[in-house]
């Protein structure tokens, strides 16, 4: 069982920055990941980033490479989403995700991967 708790959205010009923290309750158990979604009106919810807790292996979608960096923080059992150079077209409601993942198994990059959701935190760039 896991509840996640997302926070640190909200408005920034454009080329600005934001961290954004999701949080999860309790201990997770096993091999897990942890990732980011994020979903603009009228558009389907899309892959952002995800990191393997115990690796650190990341993926990230093209659109934030070089931009985005996804971290961790064991001690508080948190994930950090650092958002930097942010663009209008960043603009989304941002969830924190995450799942249980067989060892070996590729990093899920789609909505059906995961098992929990947060709430999720309003980020608005801009112009």
């Amino acid at each position: 069982q896991v509840q996640l708790a997302e926070s640190g959205g909200g408005l920034v010009q454009a080329g600005g920055s934001l961290r954004l923290s999701c949080a999860a309750s309790g201990r997770p158990v096993g091999s897990y990941v942890m990732g980011w979604f994020r979903q603009s009106p009228g558009k389907e919810r899309e892959f952002v980033v995800v990191i393997r807790w115990s690796s650190g292996s990341t993926a990230y979608a093209d659109a934030v490479k070089g931009r985005f960096t996804i971290s961790r923080d064991n001690a508080k059992n948190t994930v950090y989403l650092e958002m930097n150079m942010l663009k209008p077209e960043d603009t989304a409601v941002y969830y924190c995700a995450a799942s249980n993942l067989l060892y070996g198994r590729p990093l899920p990059t789609s909505t059906n991967g995961y098992s929990y959701w947060g709430q999720g935190t309003q980020v608005t760039v801009s112009s």
